[in-house]
């Protein structure tokens, strides 16, 4: 019994922490981890592709019930900043791709959605949560980091992709 207590402990603990951590980091500075990753038609696309722009990364999942909730936002985003030197790229992270493109025949992007099935872009960028959402500046840095998505986060979004693209 009191073995369960500690491991009940521990657990709320791990939750506790979890729970807490910022939404978001911001002006990290770090270099983006450059990647390459196969979009549905097996076409590699790589983070190098999109130098010189603001790129939004989102990783997403079919599963994940605030991913699809933000992925008409993320699309809406898109389409409005793209003229001005955005792009963003959906990473999905799921072994079975065939989820994801279930789920964007329903809900239609324009961005690129590219595939990481061995999650090794996703551990790269240690990606603690669903979605995660990292904002890279014109000098390939990342400049703003998101954990999990709550509604008006968008605004937080377009509020940091505008700052960006003002650089």
């Amino acid at each position: 019994m009191i073995a369960r207590n500690k491991f009940s402990s521990f657990l709320a603990l791990i939750l506790a922490m979890l729970l807490s951590l910022p939404a978001v980091a911001g002006n990290t500075d770090k270099p983006a981890t450059p990647f390459s990753l196969p979009d549905s038609s097996g076409t590699m696309i790589s983070l190098d592709d999109y130098k010189g722009q603001v790129v939004l990364i989102n990783f997403w999942a079919s599963w994940c019930g605030p991913c699809r909730k933000e992925m008409p936002l993320l699309e809406a985003l898109h389409q409005r900043y793209e003229p001005l030197g955005f792009t963003m790229l959906g990473i999905n992270v799921e072994e079975d791709s065939s989820l994801a493109d279930g789920f964007l025949r329903d809900t239609p992007v324009t961005f690129p959605i590219l595939y990481d099935r061995e999650n090794t872009v996703s551990k790269s960028y240690d990606v603690i949560a669903m979605p995660t959402t990292i904002i890279v500046d014109r000098e390939g840095n990342v400049r703003f980091i998101h954990h999990g998505y709550k509604d008006g986060y968008e605004n937080d979004y377009q509020d940091q992709v505008r700052t960006l693209i003002r650089e």
